[in-house]
Order: structure tokens, then C-alpha cells, then sequence
């Protein structure tokens, strides 16, 4: 139960897990609930140490963040970054070699631009707010609108939500654009149930896909089903999950798993299809998009993991806690 080991992280270390959105992708635009984790599968790191790493991603890291510190510093001399940001130290780190340590996948949906902008932040950013503390509505709030402003250089727009999560290294409820909170997880991880990831292998591009949702939303009968289907299954799964009823979530996790498969085919890779479709007619296993989709992970949930890893034999499944 890797997300459910979330333990604060010394300040020192510098090193930020990476996050799993467990529910809410796509719905959340419209201002469904939504559950993110931490992953501490994966991390990230500032460092100098070069040593067992391969040196053209060590210098094609360093001049990416060397195009982010000249990002930061036009949101500094434009007044769009309300904290004390040390753009020199930055700056300076940078031509010494700094660069960006992380065994976070890009284009997986699991915050690897979420946890490099939380490691920034924990570095450079003076009067920071502190993650070794519970921190307040409003101190969250404002942590959101800085990573926001922060991530909008690797995305054209951020929420601000996934540095949020790899700087808190906690669990966090969405509900509407200003409503987070961290959340506790009552669910009882000790039966033969899981829920689980499966790599695809494909990585993949938010942007285009996100475009396309919202093509989609421009028609109404699009957008009927969105609001009148999946956002509800989306809140249910939620509620279900946070509340430990296991019969509930399940009963939601059909409905919503189905729903994906009817209307966002462009989300689900091809080579998935029929494994997807084998689970909702089973009933052995569900699963859900992690994420944009199109690639990436994809998030299963089932009721016998035993059974399931049988089922999907030959695919790479990474247990995240049984249930």
C-alpha cells in the first residue's frame, strides 16, 4: 500500500514523491470532486550528483530549468509571483550543473512537473510555507495559486493541484476551484481486493487530449452526460472511498469505468480495449483512466487481486494498496 505510507518528508532531503489523481479526471473541470494521492513510488530531486546518471539528461534537464528560471524570472519582473523567490541562487545553481534527479515517468500523469516545481519552491522560495506543519485552508490556497502560477510553463495553464500534493505528501480532497482540503483514507487494506496501476507504455501528451474533452463539452448532449452521469459517478466513488465501504465503491467504479469506455474511446489506447471491456463484463476488475489518459497508467480496482494479476497476465501491474 505504497500511497498509503504518507509520512512527512524532511525539509533537507529535497525529494518529492510523485501523485496519483484516484478520481476525478476530466469531471473535475466541471467542478466534480476530485481525490489526489501521493505516489512514493517514483520521486524526484534538485542535485549535483551525476554520478549513476546518463549526462545527456543531466544536461538536457539543466537547460530545462534553465528555460524555467527564465520563466520565473518574467513572472518576478511582471509581479505575477506573490512570494520571495531567490532567482539568483537559481540562476546561479544552474551554470554549476544543477539539475533535476528524478525517476518520475513524463507524459504518465503522475506529477513529474508537479514534483519539480515543489522542489523548486522548497529551495528557492524564501518565507515558504511549511509542509512539516498541517497547513490551513488558507495557507493551501495560497500554496495552490503560487504552483499554479509556477507549472503554467510546462502545461500553458495549471490548476496548481499536483505541486500541491508532491510538496504536501498528503491526500487531498477537491471540491471546486477553492475548496481543498487534506483528507484521511479509512479504508481497510487488508482484504484480498486492490487497487492497482497498469503501465501501457505509451507516454503521452496532456494538452491534446484535454483540447478534445473539451470539444466534446461544447455539445450538449456531451455535456448532459457529463453532468448527469459522470460527475455523480465520480462524487460516489469518492465518498464511497473515503468512507471504507467497499460494496458502494465497487457498484460506482462499474458505472464509471463504463462510462469511459462508451465516451472517451480517444483516452483509452487500443491495445487496451478488450482487456478494459473483459473487466466490465467479468466483473473481475474495473478500470478507470489515470489521469488524461492515451497512455500513461491506467488505474484498475478489483475485489481479488490474485484472480486479476491471473486474468492480466502478461501486463505490468504495480500494486498500490490492497482493500
Amino acid at each position: 500500500n505504497v500511497f498509503l505510507r504518507y509520512e512527512s518528508m524532511k525539509q533537507h532531503e529535497q525529494s518529492f514523491n510523485s501523485k496519483i489523481l484516484l478520481f476525478g479526471e476530466y469531471s473535475i473541470i466541471q467542478d466534480s470532486m476530485g481525490l489526489t494521492l501521493p505516489y512514493n513510488e517514483f520521486k524526484g530531486k534538485l542535485t549535483y550528483d551525476t554520478a549513476a546518471i546518463n549526462e545527456h539528461f543531466v544536461t538536457e534537464s539543466n537547460d530545462h530549468l534553465n528555460d524555467f528560471a527564465n520563466y520565473l524570472q518574467h513572472l518576478i519582473d511582471t509581479q505575477q509571483l506573490a512570494v520571495v523567490f531567490d532567482i539568483q541562487a537559481f540562476k546561479t545553481d544552474i551554470k554549476k550543473g544543477i539539475y533535476f534527479q528524478s525517476s518520475i515517468p513524463q507524459g504518465f500523469g503522475v506529477g513529474s512537473s508537479g514534483a519539480l516545481v515543489a522542489a523548486v519552491y522548497g529551495k528557492y522560495v524564501a518565507h515558504k510555507i511549511d509542509f512539516e506543519n498541517a497547513p490551513n485552508k488558507q495557507a493551501i490556497l495560497e500554496l495552490k495559486a503560487v504552483f499554479a502560477k509556477m507549472e503554467s510553463h510546462f502545461h500553458g495553464n495549471s490548476s496548481g493541484v499536483d505541486p500541491l500534493i508532491c510538496y504536501l505528501n498528503l491526500p487531498l480532497l477537491i471540491k471546486g476551484k477553492d475548496g481543498i482540503e487534506p483528507v484521511k483514507i479509512s479504508l481497510n487494506n487488508e482484504g484480498k481486493g486492490a487497487i492497482f496501476l497498469i503501465d501501457t507504455g505509451i507516454a503521452r501528451s496532456t494538452e491534446p487530449l484535454v483540447k478534445y474533452y473539451m470539444q466534446r463539452m461544447e455539445e450538449p448532449t456531451f455535456r448532459e452526460f457529463v453532468d448527469k452521469q459522470l460527475k455523480p459517478f465520480a462524487n460516489n466513488c469518492i465518498q464511497a472511498f473515503l468512507d471504507g465501504d467497499k460494496e458502494t465503491l465497487f457498484a460506482y467504479m462499474k458505472l464509471l469505468s463504463n462510462f469511459q469506455f462508451e465516451h472517451f474511446k480517444p483516452m483509452i489506447p487500443k491495445l487496451f480495449n478488450k482487456m478494459w471491456k473483459r473487466g466490465l463484463d467479468s466483473g473481475e476488475y474495473y478500470l478507470k483512466l489515470c489521469g488524461a489518459g492515451g497512455g500513461g497508467f491506467i488505474l484498475g480496482f478489483t475485489k481479488n487481486y490474485e484472480l486479476t494479476k491471473k486474468q492480466l497476465k502478461g501486463q505490468n501491474l504495480e500494486l498500490l494498496c490492497s482493500i
